[in-house]
């Protein structure tokens, strides 16, 4: 017990964590779940969870998904929704199993057959478990549940009708979410008024963003399952409201200004879409589509990223009615592809269109008036194209190419809003859920489908599965198959319980699942041995999965690789990752006749890997026995009536498999159906079982050498090997004790009993003590026999003969001579915790021994006795499950046999043995309660009595150890009958009923009388209802008095203890650590031990254990003991739910003052303390966070007077890091002197005490922000849940309440804020930036904008000296603008803000004209003119694909705006007062101050965005400063430009003026840009340098993105006639303008149409003499071209028309005009001229070299970007050639290098089927004819990677053409391109589907192997002669033969064991060429020793696949045998 005990001390102890609680929670491989308090600084964060020890965060723990079809708890899930929590050991975690994808996901199934009519109400599916069935007490009947939940809606109602929306409608809500958590049903059809009530909420104006966010998840709640409700046919949600919030947040431009600081979170929006979407009706996929596609413009890209984004998370993916236009897949999908084909070399765009063709794969696979072929509901086209976009997926590297994907996702802008998180949603999970439904038995006869494709990936791609090739690509890999199993499986079972309804020609038939099963077998056997522990789960569970679907496809493989894993045979991480897969596959081989006999011989081999020096390995091997355990009984089933007698049937069996596979192989095939007759196999089988009592009997021995073995547990830190050994022995034996024979119990009984009395092994006292429990729980009434008297025995020997625990000591060690008693002890607490009523018989035993001990033990051990008595009233007073049995009695009782291997208990069969306390049991527990509480007490008082038997004095700390033993002593014993407790009683009241539903009317909103006091948090409320919770005693019993008063009495001895140490120990850490524990545990265990967190606890073993059983698709087919599990999980979340909250009675209040004076203690240690207790006390107290926030707040104020620092740090703490501060916040009694308080902490001068102060900032940043004023709601939705009676006087009472206490609340705000503003005149700048900052949030109000006294403050204080200040006021200062006008744009109504009805007087609506053909042009040939504008249009998107009906533009001669109330005017008038010319000088003065760090030296936005706000004042004549003092005081600022300050100031200066009036009445406009836009153009002309060129940069883009260029005629007019001047020298001047061109071009996109010009003069000068200005060239080249492009069909229904007539993926994109031909052509006509007008060799730069980089810059620009597919008719003439000549230049290495980049990029660019024809040939060309062998080995790199990259899209005849191209050139006179040639050729085979890789490498083979016989080695020549011509051309073409064999070879470096085909081809190598000399022998070599190399790991198994003559060629290669 050292360890348990060290802790205790170290931690204070989590409250109630005895060893038992320890034990259950350890009680898993999964290690210690520890929830004790943190050691942690007070200036962190409190943490709520330590996470689960184990090695690293592994695998699928990283994944997650509800692991029951009902959870536990409300999880939060859907679709793949993946948290840590869960992670069994290092391979188990959550599977994928989720709502929204795989095992609900599609059709939900049909209703049930055999419930009521009510049921078939309530579900479609009927619940597997029946938990009200299983519970041990009577339930609540149906009509008291329903009228809970009528009396939760009528609240509800009322509250949601009165406004009263946080704290009201949320405590309702959470409410309604407790009464869905118990299991309880609702009718669908009330579900669905539910959630469309709450979907309509969670999207209301006005709502605050918190109270939305937890209505949004409860619509996720409601919705989540589909068995519950139906999409269209139950439930339909409207689109619009959503994407109305959606477009305020991507398009903000397109909706009403002002409203960022309303719109809600992108997260809440994206919830809403991921859930709502599935009900969004399949009718409005049209509607949908006409309203986002007029969007889409890659001109600027985010919109196409925005729209990419909205149609995948707003559309729905369902099948709509036939009757439906241009709503069939046939009708969309091409567009789709379209669209995707626009945006190609994007990643987000694969992943986004893959997501959104599965879940159409997957909604449409039962619908059946779609077209469904071998290529599901896609074309082959379709098909093949997202097969090529999963391979560029993969990102799996291919020769020299480099990423197939450009940096286009940067520029997504706000279309990341619309990425789904890659955790929750991982691609490979999207791509898997595509493929699995799509494929279909249709799949089967057709030589092209998803399953060919499928297998043709994995085929290709499998060497990158192999351990030894690891990479970026390993985790995509796992995952996909991980998720294909997953989801097949999942689809496979649901099919056959006939929950998917699916057409018969649909469904997954045995040969589909075979082929399936086939395509993943080898991947998942290499993948199993991979080396990233995260990598391999995901390879565990694939395992798992298909042995299920197929285990004679699978166990034989799997059994013929793990036998010599097992054997020690093969390297250990091969033996644990066979120990890790068999514990998944353990319980399938069970059920499989014949593999099941080999059972017994894994465990056999399995045991040597318990050992001491290897500890994980251990911990695998009892995972894998625990597996076993829970899926067989280990009972013998020999008998002398039958033949089978011993083992040697089973052993002599064995070895013959095993010796079988050893000889077959891997390639092993084994089907013990047909092998074995039935009586054979069972006969084997029980001849296997006779050896089980030999196994139990071993395995008890290693474990007891192991624990004899372990180190000393007080040294082991949480998670440790050692550690996790400990936790696992018990999770492990558990099940295996319950599963053996009777004969079998008795001999492990006795070997354990054995062993604990004669041994005390003091480091493993707990994991033996656990090992003890196991046993005991399994047959109690053995096991006390024996262990109780034993134990009591030596107890008493050590007390009386050996002077055990004979005196005080103090310390955490344990005496030597103490550890016998405590090992006998520590035994004997966990013999008597969970083994039921059995201990009464041992009453008087258990009784005489506890008051003995407590008499005679003094010291250490007397809190190991506590916990012995607390384990013993836990085990009377609580209600659990004493049934471990692996079957049901019934089973029991008539024999085990084998037909019980692998059975399971179906959940309707389950019957569970349950402990409930008898009186007898409950007598018994209060009497011993009674007695040690007393004694305990009565030790407490002698020790604080005048005359203490230890002195107070003592160094040692004897008195304080004594003290914490008796606070420990006590606080064990309230946990342990904490279940006797009742709530009512606790809190004082008088007991009630179990909750009367027409009692909860409204009267617990009136309770809150001082509307000041707005109730914090909804957990504040009390729990109205209450249900049966099995609570043992009646209010009657005079024990339910008795316990009551016990405990009141204790907690009055805490408070005379807490008083004495407070007046004589202040300083005794250790004292008071155990005393806040023990008030913690008081307050905190009334009806439940929450202290020990039992239910998560439980919750999370029970997932963990569940992992290796759980299998898609299947309910519930678990082990017997884990069923009851959950049902003893759903028994505890009862007891929880009645106990989560009470109201607080004098004592609790007495004991809550006391924690919070001591949250202020001077000692850290004491204060931390009482921080955590009453944190916990405080979530279980209704109503005790307003007691104790006065009593901290004067603690504070008092610490702050006397500058107390730490006691001011102790209340800081308490006040901002616990859960204090929300309810501080929100009161207003209290918030006021909380915020004076927190500013006041930032003038003390500690550096940890303004640490704490910047940390606490955030979570205030919102505080005294406006309440919700408005809500603006159809109440017509909130009728749908109308109670019958009529409740509108308590809704108007409430209404008027929540009215009152927002007025009061405001009044509060708005004297606070005045306050700060005085305070802020005056103080330190630290204060009165938060004075500031405060003051902002409380004084600016829509209605009264802001007092005259804070506008003052702001205005002048946005030119205080101190910058942070001065920043703080800038911000304060553009705010309170933005609210002036914000309510003038809304005409003074916060009605109208909410509706964003604005004003919008210069903004209309522009009609566009359905039947003019020439709409485009006429509306382009607008931006050509500056006259005669009729209006500007600002967006980008109008037009650029599809024409909406209509687009908003703005007036070309706006009108003043002048819609000001006397409110605002007279702000308006007060500041511009105060904006004099001095003002303004001050303040440009600032903005040229250098910045304090140079990350701040930068165009500020934020001064920019202010000075657009004065500026317009002044335009309206309302400040002091006119217009010419400005432009005095720019000039001025500017100066004469020589420094960059200078030209950051005016450039902001500037931007301000420029883009602030662009918008502006005309005569406005051009007086500011007459000034300001000459002043730009002064500068770009002639002072733009390196330094400030940023600068004006950004003040360009600011003035000209996202406007119509027409605004900015001055600018662009002047940058548009920038022509080149070759005679200019200043290079830098030239380029910047350019850049400063492209930046106008890149902004107006389309719009720009002075291009022309331009381009000509740019394309004239590419050969420009510098660097700089060819870079800008090339890119301003590439910009105009991508810009000049657009699609703009007439409408949505013309797009869809022409992409589906055109093919079913659409039009082709980015068709190149002739005009752009020409261009290329010319462009490329000169190169090639100047190419021969250059000198050979010359160093200087030329014409050529020059022109050609500035193209290479062009060309690499458009290649890397969208529109990179204009380019390919030009790739195999010009490109090919003109660049293989460029990479010949060398002279010039950065034109070969940039030549290269080009070249490379070509094979990544995704061809369209048929354009790739020429390349390939031209490569071929180059390949084979070039006269540089350079060029022909550069043709080689390209050839591999188009290859690959168009693995599904090549044909046949360019596939041949490319093999006979690689082919011929290893015949190349060029060494160099020989080498390269077979490395590709190697690549290509790799990277080839078995279909097209077995005939190629036939053919190559044959081929060789001739080349190599017809061209012998020539005979040696004569010295001195020179080598004939022919002589070397066949060297060389042997040296081909011998590449192109070696090439083969080079294909399958991991192919385990070899192709056929292989050993005759190396052993043809080795005899025919190995000894050539030269070149040829030296290559022969290279590819022997290579093969050799890679082969070192499996040659064992390897060289069995060759004969010997071949072994003997090979070995004799070389002088020594590398072969041996």
């Amino acid at each position: 017990m050292m360890r348990y005990e060290a802790v205790l001390r170290e931690t204070g102890s989590a409250g109630g964590d005895c060893l038992f609680c320890w034990m259950d929670r350890f009680l898993h491989p999964c290690g210690p779940f520890q929830i004790r308090p943190l050691r942690r600084r007070e200036t962190s964060f409190p943490k709520r969870f330590v996470k689960p020890a184990y090695r690293e965060p592994l695998g699928l723990a990283d994944l997650l998904y509800q692991i029951m079809d009902e959870s536990l708890d409300a999880h939060p899930g859907a679709a793949g929704h993946f948290a840590a929590e869960g992670a069994h050991s290092m391979f188990l975690g959550g599977l994928l199993a989720s709502a929204d994808t795989i095992s609900r996901a599609t059709s939900p199934g049909l209703p049930c057959a055999n419930g009521s009519d009510q049921d078939d109400q309530k579900r479609y599916r009927p619940r597997t478990f029946s938990y009200f069935r299983l519970l041990p007490f009577d339930v609540e009947e149906e009509s008291h549940r329903d009228a809970a939940l009528n009396g939760i809606l009528k609240n509800l109602y009322i509250s949601v009708m009165a406004e009263d929306f946080s704290p009201g409608a949320v405590h309702w809500t959470r409410e309604l979410q407790g009464w869905l958590n118990l299991k309880f049903e609702m009718t669908r059809e009330l579900r669905a008024r539910l959630a469309r009530l709450y979907y309509h909420l969670a999207l209301a104006p006005g709502l605050d963003i918190n109270t939305a966010d937890r209505f949004a998840r409860m619509v996720v709640t409601l919705t989540r399952k589909r068995h519950y409700l139906k999409p269209i046919e139950d439930l339909t949600l409207d689109w619009r409201p959503l994407w109305k919030e959606l477009k305020g947040l991507v398009f903000p431009s397109e909706t009403a200004p002002h409203q960022g600081s309303r719109k809600r979170a992108q997260k809440h929006i994206m919830k809403l879409c991921l859930h709502g979407s599935v009900y969004f009706d399949p009718k409005e996929r049209r509607a949908i589509l006409d309203e986002l596609l007029p969007y889409f413009s890659t001109s600027d890209l985010s919109n196409a990223y925005i729209v990419a984004g909205a149609i995948n998370t707003l559309l729905p993916t369902g099948p709509a009615p036939p009757t439906e236009p241009q709503s069939a897949p046939s009708d969309f999908l091409p567009t789709f592809f379209h669209l995707w084909s626009l945006m190609t070399r994007s990643k987000a765009y694969d992943v986004g269109f893959i997501d959104i063709f599965s879940r159409m794969a997957r909604d449409y696979l039962s619908c059946t008036h779609v077209p469904f072929t071998e290529h599901g509901i896609f074309t082959r086209e379709q098909s093949d194209l997202i097969f090529t976009a999963i391979l560029r997926l993969t990102e799996i590297p291919v020769g020299q190419a480099n990423s197939p994907y450009a940096s286009l996702d940067y520029s997504s802008g706000l279309g990341i809003y619309l990425e789904k998180d890659k955790k929750k949603y991982p691609v490979p999970y999207m791509v898997a859920r595509w493929i699995v439904h799509s494929i279909s038995p249709l799949c089967l006869d057709q030589e092209s489908s998803i399953m060919s494709n499928l297998e043709g990936l994995m085929e290709s791609i499998d060497t990158f599965f192999h351990p030894s090739n690891q990479g970026a690509w390993s985790m995509f890999l796992a995952q996909l198959t991980f998720f294909l199993t997953d989801i097949f499986v999942s689809r496979w079972n649901r099919e056959q319980s006939a929950e998917l309804g699916i057409p018969a020609d649909r469904r997954i038939n045995d040969d589909l699942k075979k082929r399936f099963v086939l395509s993943l077998r080898e991947v998942v056997f290499m993948g199993l041995f991979a080396k990233s522990s995260k990598v391999v789960n995901y390879y565990y569970t694939a395992l798992q999965g298909l042995t299920y679907l197929e285990p004679d496809l699978m166990l034989p493989g799997a059994l013929q690789r793990f036998y010599p894993s097992l054997q020690g045979l093969v390297e250990v991480h091969r033996t644990t990752s066979s120990l890790c897969s068999l514990q998944m596959i353990a319980n399938i081989m069970s059920k499989q006749k014949g593999y099941r006999c080999h059972i017994t011989a894994l465990l056999a081999l399995a045991l040597p890997g318990i050992d001491a020096n290897d500890l994980n390995k251990t911990q695998y091997t009892l995972n894998f026995i625990q597996s076993v355990a829970y899926s067989i009984p280990f009972v013998p089933l020999v008998d002398e009536n039958h033949d089978i007698h011993d083992t040697s049937l089973a052993i002599n069996w064995v070895q013959g498999e095993m010796e079988r596979m050893e000889r077959e192989g891997q390639d092993v095939k084994i089907n013990y159906n047909m092998e074995l007759s039935d009586e054979d196999e069972a006969n084997i089988l029980r001849s296997s079982t006779a050896g089980l009592g030999e196994f139990v009997m071993a395995l008890l021995g290693k474990v007891f050498a192991l624990l004899e073995n372990l180190p000393d547990a007080s040294h082991l830190r949480t998670g440790s090997p050692e550690d996790n050994v400990i936790n696992t022995l018990p999770a492990a034996l558990t099940p295996l004790f319950a599963s053996l024979s009777p004969q079998l119990f008795d001999s492990a009984l006795e070997k354990l009993a054995n062993f604990v009395s004669t041994h005390v092994v003091h480091q493993a006292r707990d994991a033996m003590a656990w090992i003890c429990n196991a046993l005991c729980k399994v047959n109690p009434e053995k096991t006390l026999k024996v262990f109780i008297p034993m134990l009591i025995v030596n107890i008493r020997n050590e007390i009386d003969y050996n002077g055990a625990a004979s005196d005080r000591s103090s310390g955490t060690e344990v005496l030597p001579r103490d550890r016998a008693l405590v090992w006998h002890v520590s035994m004997l607490s966990m013999c008597v915790v969970h083994v039921g009523s059995e201990v009464l018989k041992y009453k008087d035993e258990l009784f005489g021994i506890a008051k003995y001990m407590q008499e005679k033990c003094r010291g250490l051990p007397t809190i190991h006795i506590s916990n012995y008595v607390h384990h013993l009233l836990l085990n009377l007073t609580h209600t659990y499950p004493i049934d471990n049995a692996l079957f049901e009695p019934n089973v029991i009782a008539r024999g085990i046999d084998v037909s019980d291997w692998g059975r399971t208990t179906a959940p309707s069969e389950l019957t569970i043995k349950w402990h409930r306390s008898s009186p007898a049991e409950v007598a018994f527990a209060v009497e011993l309660f009674e007695s040690e509480a007393r004694g305990a007490t009565e030790r407490l008082m002698q020790l604080m009595s005048d005359d203490p038997p230890v002195s107070r004095k003592g160094k040692n700390k004897e008195w304080s150890d004594e003290l914490s033993r008796s606070l420990t002593a006590l606080r064990l014993l309230i946990s342990g009958v904490s279940t006797l407790f009742d709530p009512l009683r606790a809190s004082g009241e008088a007991s009630g009923s179990s909750g009367d539903p027409d009692a909860a009317g409204d009267t617990i909103m009136e309770e809150d009388d001082d509307p000041l006091a707005e109730i914090a948090d909804d957990d504040e409320l009390k729990r109205t209802f209450r249900y049966p919770a099995g609570y043992v005693l009646t209010t009657d019993d005079p024990l339910y008095h008795r316990v009551h008063d016990l405990r009141e009495e204790v907690g009055r001895t805490l408070l005379q203890t807490h008083s004495f140490l407070n007046a004589n120990q202040q300083d005794d850490v250790a004292c008071f650590t155990a005393l806040y524990s023990a008030y913690r545990t008081w307050i905190t265990d009334v009806g439940i031990e929450r202290s020990a967190h039992p239910l998560e606890r439980l919750t999370r073993l029970y997932k963990a254990d569940i992992s290796p059983f759980k299998i898609s698709g299947l309910r519930k087919v678990y082990p017997r003991p884990l069923l009851i599990k959950r049902a003893d999980a759903y028994q505890l979340q009862r007891v929880k739910y009645n106990s989560a909250y009470r109201t607080s009675s004098e004592l609790d209040r007495r004991l809550l003052m006391d924690l919070a004076e001591s949250c202020t203690s001077s000692y850290a240690d004491v204060r931390r303390v009482a921080q955590s207790a009453q944190d916990s006390s405080l979530k279980v107290i209704i109503g005790g966070r307003p007691l104790v926030i006065p009593v901290i707040l004067k603690a504070l104020r008092k610490a702050l007077d006397d500058v107390d620092h730490d006691r001011i740090k102790g209340a800081m703490y308490t006040l901002f890091f616990t859960t204090l501060l929300k309810t501080s916040m929100k009161d207003w009694r209290f918030a006021p002197e909380l915020m004076k308080l927190y500013i006041e902490t930032a003038s003390v001068d500690k550096t940890s005490i303004q640490n704490l102060g910047a940390t606490a900032l955030y979570p205030l940043i919102d505080f005294g922000k406006p309440f919700e004023r408005m809500i603006l709601f159809d109440r017509s939705i909130a009728d749908t849940i109308q109670p019958s009676q009529d409740f509108s006087a308590a809704i108007t009472r409430r209404h008027e309440f929540i009215k009152e206490r927002r007025a009061k609340v405001e009044e509060k705000k708005a004297a606070l804020g005045l306050e700060l503003i005085n305070k802020a005149k005056a103080s330190h700048w630290k204060v009165a930036t938060r004075c500031a900052m405060f003051a902002l949030n409380m004084s600016l109000r829509f209605e009264t904008l802001a007092p005259p006294e804070f506008i003052e403050l702001v205005v002048t204080g946005t030119n205080d000296p101190h910058p942070g200040l001065r920043s703080t006021y800038l911000a304060a200062f553009s705010g309170l603008c933005t609210s002036i006008d914000m309510r003038a744009v809304y005409q003074h109504s916060y009605e109208k803000y909410l509706l964003e009805q604005d004003i919008g007087d210069n903004k209309f609506e522009v009609p566009v004209p359905v039947d003019d053909p020439e709409v485009t042009q006429k509306f382009l040939a607008q931006f050509e003119t500056s006259d005669e504008i009729k209006y500007f249009v600002d967006s980008d998107h109008p037009g650029w694909l599809v024409w909406g009906k209509k687009f908003i533009a703005s007036s070309a001669n706006p009108e003043p705006f002048l819609a000001y109330d006397e409110v605002e005017t007279a702000a308006r008038q007060q500041i511009g007062k105060l904006l004099t010319r001095d003002w303004f000088k001050q303040c440009f003065e600032y903005l040229k101050q250098e910045p304090r760090d140079a990350g701040a030296d930068r165009f500020r936005m934020s001064n920019v965005v202010l000075l657009m706000q004065v500026f317009d004042l002044m335009n309206y004549g309302q400040t002091a400063a006119t217009f010419d003092d400005i432009v005095e005081l720019t000039k001025e600022i500017y100066g004469d430009g020589s420094d960059k300050h200078q030209h950051r100031a005016t450039a902001e200066i500037v931007g301000a003026m420029l883009s602030g009036s662009s918008d502006d009445p005309r005569e406005f406009r051009d007086k500011v840009w007459a000034f300001a836009a000459p002043l730009m153009l002064k500068v770009i002309a002639d002072d733009l340098t390196p330094d400030n060129l940023q600068y004006w940069m950004t003040c360009l883009h600011l003035t000209v993105d996202s406007k119509d260029p027409r605004r900015s005629k001055e600018l662009i007019d002047s940058l548009a006639n920038f022509r080149l001047d070759m005679n200019s020298n200043a290079a830098f001047k030239e380029s910047a303008k350019i850049q400063l061109l492209e930046f106008i071009i890149n902004d107006a996109g389309w719009h720009f149409r002075r291009d022309r010009p331009i381009l000509e003069d740019f394309l004239a000068h590419i050969d420009h003499p510098y660097k700089s200005v060819r870079e800008s060239i090339g890119r301003v080249i590439a910009t105009i071209y991508r810009t000049r492009y657009h699609e703009s069909f007439p409408n949505v229904s013309a797009l869809l028309e022409q992409n589906k007539s055109a093919s079913s993926i659409g039009i082709r994109p980015y068709k190149a005009n002739e005009e752009f031909t020409a261009t290329i052509r010319e462009v490329f006509d000169r190169l090639e001229k100047w190419r021969h007008e250059r000198t050979p060799g010359q160093q200087t730069p030329s014409s050529y070299t020059s022109g050609s980089k500035t193209v290479l810059v062009w060309l690499d620009s458009m290649l890397a970007s969208q529109e990179c597919i204009q380019l390919v008719p030009f790739f195999p003439e010009p490109f090919i050639d003109q660049l293989l000549h460029m990479m010949d230049v060398k002279e010039d290495p950065e034109l070969m290098r940039l030549a290269y980049h080009v070249y490379r990029h070509m094979p990544n660019i995704p061809f369209r089927s048929g354009e790739d024809d020429a390349f390939i040939v031209a490569l071929i060309r180059v390949g084979k004819t070039a006269t540089s062998w350079h060029q022909r080995l550069r043709a080689l790199v390209n050839m591999q990677v188009v290859y690959f990259r168009r693995l599904f899209l090549t044909q046949p005849a360019q596939r041949q053409m490319l093999f006979d191209a690689v082919g011929d050139m290893l015949s190349d006179v060029q060494l160099e391109v020989r080498d390269g040639a077979s490395a590709t050729l190697a690549g290509m085979i790799r990277c080839s589907p078995e279909s097209i890789r077995n005939p190629i490498i036939e053919q190559l083979k044959d081929r060789f192997q001739l080349q190599l016989k017809m061209n012998p080695m020539p005979k040696r020549k004569l010295p001195g002669t020179d080598t004939p011509v022919d002589v070397q051309k066949q060297i060389v073409r042997r040296h081909a033969a011998v590449l192109g064999l070696g090439a083969l070879i080079e294909a399958f470096p991991y192919a385990t064991p070899p192709p056929k085909w292989m050993p005759e081809v190396l052993a043809h190598l080795a005899t025919h060429a190995a000894s050539d000399p030269g070149v040829v022998g030296k290559a022969t070599k290279g590819i022997l020793a290579e093969f050799k190399k890679t082969r070192q790991d499996s040659w064992t198994v390897d060289q069995k696949y060759f004969t010997s003559e071949q072994l003997e060629d090979l070995e004799g290669v070389l002088w020594k045998s590398y072969f041996a």
